[in-house]
């Protein structure tokens, strides 16, 4: 195989959960070598299912397995000072640490920039935090659901669809941990750049990634437009007409957010007769959304009108059928796809987006790839997810020197 383009690189991921784990995953999978540094417990992801087989195993975490794939992972009890020595002569080898460390945690154990840099000048130390490490938030702890709503999105979920079905809805959550992976991408990319700048100059840094301010992110044009006097919600994120819409065999996104695709979406479903009653003409529903929300509220029942008979047309077709036959004619339309489908496009599998990869106590399992290609450093998965401990002689004899005798004593310590 070609050189991978983080061929060299080495990585130190202290870190659980999904946002850490994820940004040190993409890395790997670009060539740097990563280092995953458990607790003898394990990481929290590997509790947390699904599991292979409905069976809850620190093995078979579906979650684990996905976000630890191409790392090597040792065991160490960093509150142990022998735990703490050997971290740290992991990091004096590394270029980069990730880290997600609660504030008392980093305090006790010494695991502030400037600690870190004594131990390492190069060091790139990307810290993702719920907060960030200023201000005053920042001791907060948070899960999942409060950093997410913390950023912004959640008061704009359910979106159309919701707000039609479920108007008195209070915000929700994306499914699954769509905010901690798009956490992950942020602090990846913040942390290439110090790379960069650490390969140029010599000099490490510290990264800093806030995760209410990497979810704001998803929410960008949004705070844009605020500044403007104009403030996104649930009931205002629709189109005028449209937007999952039920079909035979499952959902599709029809979008005619301008009059020629909705003269398409016309032409296609024959120009009913309904569409002769002036209340539904496209212009004066597409206006309404355009203005305050009280116009949205006032024109919703025409809204979902025209919806319903929409709906009522696309239950006697399929998704393929409409999809096809929206794109001839112009407008926007996307097939909603679900995981089968995505496992049996013959598209991606042109593209061999989906890897195999065998696991000592999982098997074998079909994950997802990388969504780019490089054409000369190739991405790739040559290693599963870790066993707990797996590589605790191959990292701590074969690659800091220490001896069988040593790793005796501290597995009988509680060290390792």
């Amino acid at each position: 195989m070609a050189n991978r383009a983080l061929e060299g690189i080495r990585v130190v991921e202290l870190a659980s959960f999904v946002a850490g784990p994820y940004a040190a995953k993409l890395l790997g999978h670009m060539g740097a070598d990563v280092i995953k540094v458990e607790p003898p417990e394990g990481d929290l992801a590997r509790r947390m299912g699904p599991f292979k087989g409905d069976n809850p195993h620190s093995e078979k975490s579906g979650l684990f397995f996905y976000l630890n794939a191409e790392k090597r992972g040792v065991t160490l009890d960093l509150r142990h000072s022998q735990g703490m020595a050997l971290f740290r002569q992991l990091l004096k080898e590394a270029d980069i640490l990730i880290e997600d460390s609660s504030p008392e945690l980093r305090r006790e154990l010494g695991l502030g920039y400037d600690d870190l840099k004594a131990v390492n000048p190069r060091l790139v130390v990307t810290s993702i935090t719920p907060f960030g490490l200023s201000g005053p938030y920042k001791d907060y702890k948070a899960y999942y659901l409060n950093t997410f709503h913390s950023g912004g999105e959640g008061y704009c979920t359910p979106g159309s669809l919701g707000w039609i079905l479920y108007s008195e809805r209070p915000p929700i959550k994306t499914a699954g941990f769509l905010g901690e992976h798009d956490v992950g991408v942020c602090a990846a990319n913040a942390t290439m750049g110090a790379l960069h700048f650490a390969e140029a100059n010599g000099v490490g840094q510290q990264v800093e990634v806030s995760k209410q301010e990497a979810l704001a992110n998803i929410i960008r044009y949004d705070l844009a437009v605020h500044n403007l006097g104009y403030n996104e919600s649930r009931a205002s994120r629709m189109f005028p007409i449209g937007g999952l819409i039920q079909c035979q065999n499952g959902f599709v996104m029809i979008l005619p957010i301008e009059r020629h695709m909705w003269d398409g979406v016309v032409d296609l479903m024959g120009d009913p007769e309904w569409l002769r009653d002036e209340k539904y003409d496209y212009d004066r529903i597409a206006r309404s959304v355009m203005l305050t929300e009280e116009d949205v509220r006032r024109g919703m029942k025409d809204r979902e009108d025209v919806n319903s008979f929409l709906q009522e047309w696309a239950l006697e077709h399929t998704k393929e059928e409409i999809f096809h036959s929206l794109q001839e004619r112009h407008c926007l339309c996307g097939m909603v796809f679900d995981a089968h489908d995505l496992v049996n496009s013959a598209q991606v599998q042109h593209r061999g987006y989906f890897v195999e990869i065998e696991h000592p106590v999982v098997g074998r399992v079909k994950m997802p790839g990388a969504p780019f290609k490089h054409s000369g450093t190739p991405w790739a998965v040559e290693r599963p997810a870790p066993l707990l401990g797996q590589h605790n002689e191959d990292i701590l004899l074969g690659q800091l020197g220490h001896s069988h005798e040593e790793l005796v004593r501290w597995r009988q310590a509680g060290v390792i």
